[in-house]
């Protein structure tokens, strides 16, 4: 009889449990659900963007329920790094690949992996040495050289959803290709130097260990590239050679939503970048594997893809919201408030330092290696990069819940401070940079137009049916046994003064020679306007 009474007693347990879980996934759908409509009603706002919004009734939330359990709880759901890192930001930055126009971004590729990667490291290496210099003067517990340079890793990783919500690649395609790609590769390169310096001996530091730390860094980030770019590879392959869409086009859908979260899974399998390989492979499927499925599978992956992403973000700036007010956390500073604001304003100060401290200097090299005006980065534009990136977000919040926490809970005053100090600098810089930067942007630049050559990128999913083609997008159209006259370097200088138009030749010979035969893609020949992708270019490639 104790037995079943005791059973009993564990199935209501469970059951209550269990119906929480329910009542708190329905609010949260429904808060999903409201961002999406104020954000609606707020889209011509000059000072608002999604983000912001989801963070606002994040915050009313939390206060709303800390009221009502007076005091004692401020969110629904417990944050995880886990759920951040496996569920949320995978379809983020796939997404981030698949729709990038990659003729902008590939024609600033060495400026933006300058920016992302040896920006982070320096930007790591600033805000780490501030903060060993100014934290020992507070009292705010013990952290060793491991913890310092740990916490120069988390605030060196700049928000990407943040920002590409701020900019618009139509708009300003050129800042939108540098700070959106920089983005990327910032939070690669950010997750790598944390788990890097997780796993290294710090106690015994020499030349050799600073070699072998930084060899082993740009293993991963090679390695996690070419792993993104065979995933990509490989399933336009499959989707090419077996044509799933003659039977079922939800098979091919499926296979392409599934082999782009089998390329980060792998990533994370192998300890190597899941951020890198998954945006590399959504390049490359944007590239190949798109175009070898049917136009309602192109049509339908374009928008799912945007859709995971979108409900993935706000998802995101919504937590962030309601744990900003997690009373346990606030709890362990609230006997010595002066010291959390000092911490915060340190480290705001830092992150506003070691961000102006590569913006600027690797501009200016980058303009050095142009000879064409329009490719150079004037001042204004350097101002407007150094801003954007200025704001923190989830990675920085994920990465600090993983060094300062334990299951989400945290227990030691210096931790709970950096934890609290980071909520008020993701917090702080998103919704004040965030506002500021359209502003910004419209006042630096008021009559920034795009082109229609900036603009042409004919390999991004973005529409199904291109119109007619000036030369330019022409030029990129041009019929594999036709060769146009490139001009060519002839010296090593003048092809790192303009390298561009030359990279490209030599890249769309080898695609054409080797690579599309194989792996598929569009065509070299205009569509036709108003016909089905598929017949035009099937018409026109018959000798």
């Amino acid at each position: 009889m104790t037995m079943f009474a005791s059973l009993t007693s564990k199935m209501l347990s469970l059951s209550t449990s269990d119906h929480a879980s329910v009542v708190s996934l329905n609010l949260f759908v429904a808060l999903l659900c409201a961002c999406i409509v104020i954000g609606h009603l707020l889209e011509e706002n000059r000072w608002m963007n999604e983000s912001i919004t989801a963070l606002l009734i994040g915050l009313c939330t939390g206060v709303v329920i800390l009221l009502i359990s007076r005091g004692k709880n401020s969110h629904l759901l417990v944050f995880s790094e886990d759920l951040f890192f496996i569920y949320l930001l995978p379809p983020i930055i796939f997404n981030a690949g698949f729709q990038v126009k990659k003729k902008q971004f590939f024609r600033n590729f060495v400026t933006i992996m300058a920016f992302g990667a040896i920006g982070t490291i320096v930007s790591c290496t600033i805000i780490s040495l501030g903060a060993i210099q100014f934290f020992k003067k507070l009292d705010i517990g013990t952290f060793d050289l491991g913890d310092f340079l740990a916490i120069g890793a988390i605030f060196a990783a700049t928000d990407s959803v943040c920002t590409l919500q701020v900019l618009n690649q139509d708009e300003t395609p050129l800042l939108y290709s540098l700070v959106f790609g920089e983005g990327v590769v910032n939070d690669a390169t950010s997750v790598v130097l944390f788990n890097a310096i997780q796993s290294f001996d710090l106690t015994h530091l020499n030349h050799e260990a600073a070699f072998q730390f930084l060899g082993n860094f740009f293993y991963l980030f090679l390695l996690s590239t070419v792993l993104g770019v065979a995933t990509g590879l490989i399933s336009a392959y499959v989707i090419k050679k077996l044509y799933f869409g003659r039977h079922s086009t939800d098979r091919e859908v499926a296979l392409m939503m599934l082999m782009a979260y089998l390329s980060y899974m792998l990533a994370e399998l192998f300890a190597l970048s899941g951020i890198l390989t998954v945006f590399f492979c959504g390049i490359v499927m944007s590239h190949y594997t798109w175009h070898n499925v049917t136009e309602s599978s192109r049509i339908t992956t374009k928008h799912a893809f945007a859709t995971l992403s979108f409900l993935a973000e706000t998802f995101i700036f919504l937590y962030v919201g309601m744990d900003a007010l997690d009373i346990e956390k606030w709890r362990f500073v609230s006997d010595s408030p002066g010291t959390s604001v000092a911490v915060s304003s340190i480290l705001m100060g830092l992150v506003m330092l070691g961000r102006a401290a590569f913006v600027f200097p690797l501009s200016f090299l980058s303009n050095l290696a142009k000879k064409n005006q329009s490719e150079k980065i004037n001042i204004k534009q350097q101002v407007v990069i150094w801003w954007a990136g200025l704001m923190r977000g989830a990675v920085s919040m994920a990465l600090a819940y993983n060094k300062f926490t334990r299951s989400g809970h945290t227990e030691l005053r210096g931790n709970a401070i950096m934890i609290t100090s980071t909520i008020t600098v993701c917090l702080f810089s998103t919704m004040v940079f965030g506002m500021l930067t359209k502003p910004l942007i419209r006042y630096l630049m008021p009559h920034q137009k795009a082109t229609t050559s900036m603009l042409s990128d004919d390999n991004t999913p973005k529409s199904i049916h291109i119109p007619l083609l000036d030369g330019e997008q022409l030029d990129s159209f041009e019929l594999p046994g036709s060769h146009q006259d490139v001009p060519r370097p002839n010296s090593l200088r003048g092809f790192l003064m303009r390298p561009t138009r030359t990279v490209h030749h030599y890249w769309r010979q080898f695609d054409d020679a080797f690579m599309r035969p194989v792996f598929g893609g569009r065509g070299f020949v205009p569509f036709v306007p108003g016909s089905p992708t598929e017949r035009s270019t099937h018409d026109l490639s018959k000798p």
